[in-house]
């Protein structure tokens, strides 16, 4: 029974006893407490107990429906509330929230040490931003440049990171842009986004730019390789030398190294460039004698190993006792170790 029925039909039931009663045509009744006496007829005596149990009775109820109407609106609130948890979540943010119930309060403390992740299935809630920006959070997963402005990442975040890379994938006028400013992003989008200008710009631009970058053998290597794809406007051996200096390249990459320029470099340049290197750097003394080797510079190369311990070069040396002895030899199948 609702509320307002039980009024009413309280208010009739008291009525109809008010009026049944009063029709007997019963006496007055006086009551005496504490010296004070009141005389009303029979029939308010008889509900008067009544009308105090239904004053009661609405007065309970409205002061129960009360707490109970708070308790809901703090449930609600709570549930705003722990929507907007899930959301700081997603954008790894940790902003403080307040629940006012127990049970919230409990959720949240469980939740908190959670770190929530957005599955590729189509989502869907009664929440429309919740489902906004889930939806926003996938297209950045997939590799998506996501611009709305309604999407408040936290900057330092993956996913914002992630966004950053994904707009250099996009944009590799942004790309250079990151190049120019790298002390503005993580090394994660610098290393991209001169991935990025290595594979959509000219040497031109990347001669401007790769001062920039804290170079590691791998973006050494397609760095020389665009440079020997592109050597019209490419680095001159002053520039490698000085690169390659930087890095703690093996005997390997030297030799990777060589054979990277050897097709495209002027032979003077190229021999010139391992010289220097080799003047300096122990380990690039075989890409050097590969070099002389590859432009038959045999006299040279015995020069350079007879100097050395039989323990040193002995590979070289093979292959000299082999050209003394006019036998055949492919300088690609020995090993320069």
């Amino acid at each position: 029974m609702g509320f307002k029925k039980y009024i009413v039909f309280s208010v009739l039931f008291i009525g109809v006893i008010y009026g049944y009663t009063f029709s007997l045509e019963l006496e007055d009744y006086k009551v005496t407490i504490l010296d004070i006496s009141l005389l009303l007829p029979v029939a308010v005596w008889i509900i008067f107990p009544l009308v105090v149990l239904f004053v009661a009775t609405v007065f309970h109820i409205l002061f129960y429906g009360l707490i109970n109407a708070f308790k809901q609106r703090a449930v609600n609130k709570d549930k705003e509330t722990m929507i907007t948890l899930i959301k700081s979540n997603l954008l790894e943010k940790n902003p403080p929230k307040r629940f006012k119930t127990k049970a919230f309060k409990e959720l949240s403390a469980v939740l908190s040490q959670f770190k929530l992740n957005v599955q590729d299935e189509r989502f869907s809630s009664t929440d429309t931003e919740l489902n906004n920006l889930i939806a926003n959070i996938q297209d950045i997963n997939s590799g998506k440049h996501v611009t709305d402005k309604s999407l408040k990442l936290n900057e330092v975040s993956q996913l914002a990171n992630q966004n950053l890379i994904n707009k250099v994938n996009a944009q590799p006028d942004f790309a250079v842009d990151v190049l120019k400013k790298v002390e503005n992003y993580a090394p994660n989008v610098i290393r991209k986004s001169f991935i990025n200008v290595i594979n959509e710009k000219s040497m031109t631009t990347i001669k401007k730019l790769y001062k920039n970058v804290k170079l590691d053998k791998e973006l050494a290597r397609l760095l020389f390789e665009k440079d020997a794809a592109n050597n019209e406007f490419g680095f001159s051996s002053e520039e490698i030398s000085k690169i390659v200096k930087d890095l703690d390249y093996t005997i390997e990459d030297y030799l990777a190294l060589a054979r990277n320029y050897e097709s495209i470099l002027k032979p003077d340049q190229i021999i010139a460039l391992f010289e220097k290197l080799s003047a300096e750097i122990d380990a690039s003394t075989p890409a050097y004698l590969h070099v002389l080797f590859e432009y038959e510079m045999i006299e040279k190369v015995r020069e350079i190993v007879d100097a050395t311990p039989d323990s040193e070069y002995r590979s070289f040396k093979a292959l000299l006792d082999l050209k003394d002895a006019g036998k055949h030899y492919d300088l690609e199948s020995i090993s320069y170790k």
